[in-house]
């Protein structure tokens, strides 16, 4: 593993490189089609600073008889983003680092599910704790943040559970839906409130189309391990009525070969199977000429087969890992609902009010048929009730304003059935309500200067789960080609339903005493254009998470608010184009999260587990705006510890995808991807292990 001087030194060196015209060293990546804004519809326009010019508010046209040369740089800065703002943005105005896959990637990499699309972003580590295959459980940790601490959204609002698990299983989310994904590493609640800790990944739908037409296009496809896969879509205006429809129905068996040389085991993976079925619906109606309508709901279902990981030591011990029977599985069962209302208000366009009410519904259940102790059944059940109600104010020119009021009631239910004594044991039945009031104030003071002050106050019906959260960023530009920028952000997370109850019938008591946990992220980077040709983002980090919540054994157990970590590192983005049609792109993070306070004094000043990851990506890809996609794609991990201690590590591992999108027709397209071409053998989590060489194949049509 790298330290942080010698990765600093490496990349300054690079940096310096790459200022003098020897970029070439790197590698990037960029789209090369244009896209409409994705929230055009729901939210006032930011405001245009003096130093664009009319030709970088024009769209790019894409010709269809010919191939056109398109200006790299400002492709990349134009692209659309919304997280950082609450409203339409472009990635020039954020203060933020943000890191974005959109619809084209998506679908050039061939990702099924959210979790497989995050695998080539900086910022976030997402390979997983629960193993490589199609539908294992999801993890994304992002600046020293773990799954919990890092809220998920979906089209601006949270959809993080705060019940039992906390996070959400992005593993659960087919690409079909999908228009784009946006990671922001750093304390996010000033706009979004509890569990924007490490940071906020933003799940954007399909966009409904403008133009008056019906389009479908059926999708199949098939691969390694029982991979199969059906999509059927539809999507069409008529009149001031649009929709999208998708329905997705993907499995696969699962059962690849792997090793694990560090205990000499060769074996093939055995109930790992996954079966989704997957609906999306959205509608979407201008009521006149200043008012529209938006109607979206997601049926989201996943089948599992729990492999559990390898039977192997702990910690030297003769205890084994894996405790889960042959039989175990997961039941998931998702229904997100979602009504916004957008109305311009006033004669011009620089107001808009957006009110949204949304309602989801779990049912989870987990299955481990055993007949000894340890077998048992859990279910949960959960409802999540919520409202927001936004405005977007252009004051001036240069002034615009977000404000509003976001309210979420959750109820949660979690019981767990015993095989072997045949009783049901309710664990908790709770309930939360968490309400917040926000503003986001963003000032160009002048064509080079600008900056963003935040404030959100929330309101949680915890005793202790009130939380005060300001932010700040600033962006400077030194020249045309040179921008810096800054950002402080203070973030929360409350307890959840689990922590206050507890888990009867596991002897652990919930603690109504525990306080919130507290985030302080700060960061300073650089964005420098690279001419025409590309743009290079880099960006040092330090976030503090204090007040943890960790489990404490006893009898019985319970949580209490014990442990502080600090993570430093660096987030480096480069994306170039090589040559006409050769687009390249290269992204480095480096996380070093530190131990500063623990129950366990001796574990203080050690690596906090499984999040001193680094990771690097590179990718080299040929593309014609005519389809044509050829990309090789690589992904490495280092080395990393697997418990607090730091006595157990798994190695890194490097593995090369390669990508293929071939247009047969004008309306038919022939997909593949040749995932981990090497056959590399590694391990995701202790006895979980990755998957090895796998090909994938797809036909799309369009009509």
């Amino acid at each position: 593993m790298y330290t942080n001087l010698a990765v600093i030194a490496w990349l300054t060196n690079c940096i310096c490189l790459s200022l003098s015209g020897l970029t070439m060293m790197f590698m990037g990546g960029c789209e090369v089609k244009a896209q409409e804004p994705l929230y055009a519809q729901q939210s006032s326009p930011k405001p245009t600073t003096n130093s664009e010019t009319e030709a970088e508010k024009e769209p790019l046209v894409e010709e269809q008889a010919e191939e056109i040369e398109i200006t790299v740089t400002e492709k990349l800065l134009t692209q659309p983003l919304y997280t950082p703002f609450r409203q339409e943005g472009t990635l020039r105005d954020s203060s933020r680092p943000a890191y974005i896959i959109n619809r084209e990637q998506i679908e050039a990499q061939g990702a099924s599910t959210v979790q497989e699309a995050l695998k080539f972003l900086p910022g976030i580590l997402s390979d997983g704790t629960a193993g490589g295959q199609l539908g294992a459980l999801s993890s994304q940790f992002i600046r020293g943040g773990n799954t919990a601490q890092t809220l998920i959204l979906l089209d601006g609002r949270p959809i993080n559970d705060v019940g039992f698990f906390g996070g959400f299983d992005l593993s659960e989310f087919t690409t079909d839906v999908v228009e784009q994904i946006e990671v922001v590493p750093g304390g996010g609640s000033t706009l979004y409130g509890s569990d924007a800790v490490g940071g906020v990944i933003n799940i954007i739908t399909r966009v409904v189309p403008k133009q008056q037409e019906i389009e479908a296009k059926p999708t199949v496809g098939l691969g390694s391990f029982g991979f199969n896969q059906q999509v059927v879509q539809t999507n069409g205006r008529t009149g001031d009525i649009g929709w999208f429809l998708s329905y997705n129905r993907t499995e696969s068996e699962n059962d690849f070969p792997f090793e694990i040389d560090r205990i000499d085991l060769e074996d093939e993976r055995d109930n790992a199977d996954v079966l989704y079925n997957n609906l999306n619906l959205k509608l979407e109606t201008n009521l006149g000429d200043r008012n529209r309508l938006i109607f979206n709901a997601l049926y989201l279902t996943k089948d599992f087969g729990v492999a559990g990981g390898v039977p192997i030591p702990i910690d030297g011990s003769a205890g084994e890992f894996n405790n889960l029977t042959p039989e175990a599985r997961q039941y998931t069962e998702e229904v997100l609902l979602d009504l916004s209302w957008q109305a311009k208000l006033g004669q011009a366009d620089d107001s808009l009010l957006t009110s949204r009410i949304y309602a989801d519904f779990l049912d989870y259940n987990f299955t481990n048929p055993d007949p000894n102790t340890f077998g048992t059944k859990d279910d949960v059940e959960r409802t999540n009730l919520g409202l927001q109600v936004q405005h977007n104010w252009q004051l001036a020119a240069n002034q615009n304003l977000t404000y509003g009021f976001d309210y979420r009631n959750v109820n949660a239910e979690n019981n767990t059935f015993s095989f072997a004594t045949e009783t049901n044991t309710e664990n908790y039945e709770g309930n939360i309500s968490q309400g917040a009031i926000f503003a986001l104030y963003d000032i160009d003071l002048s064509p080079s200067f600008s900056f963003n002050l935040g404030l959100r106050q929330d309101f949680n019906s915890l005793e202790n789960g009130s939380f005060t959260s300001p932010s700040l960023g600033v962006r400077l530009a030194l020249g045309k080609s040179t921008t810096l920028r800054t950002n402080y952000a203070k973030s929360f997370r409350a307890p959840q339903i689990l922590n206050l109850e507890g888990l009867a019938a596991f002897d652990v008591v919930g603690n109504p005493d525990l306080q919130p946990e507290r985030g302080n992220s700060f960061d300073i980077g650089v964005d420098q254009q690279l001419g025409d040709i590309g743009l290079l983002r880099l960006t040092l980090f330090v976030n503090t998470i204090s007040d943890l919540i960790n489990f404490e054994f006893g009898s019985p157990s319970t949580y209490t608010n014990i442990g502080k970590v600090r993570t430093t590192g660096i987030e480096a983005e480069l994306n170039v184009q090589l040559a006409n049609n050769i687009y390249a792109f290269a992204n480095y993070t480096l996380n070093e999260p530190e131990i500063l306070e623990d129950s366990n004094p001796v574990l203080e000043s050690n690596e906090l587990s499984f999040r001193g990851a680094d990771s690097l990506n590179l990718g080299l890809a040929y593309e014609t705006n005519r389809g044509l996609y050829v990309g090789l794609l690589l992904h490495h991990l280092s080395e990393f510890f697997t418990n607090n201690s730091n006595t157990e590590s798994l190695p890194g591992y490097t593995t090369l995808d390669l990508k293929l999108r071939l247009p047969v027709s004008s309306n038919l397209v022939f997909n593949a991807s040749w995932d981990n071409i090497f056959d590399q053998q590694y391990e995701e989590f202790p006895g979980f292990p990755g998957v090895g060489s796998s090909v994938r194949i797809g036909l799309s049509s369009e009509f």
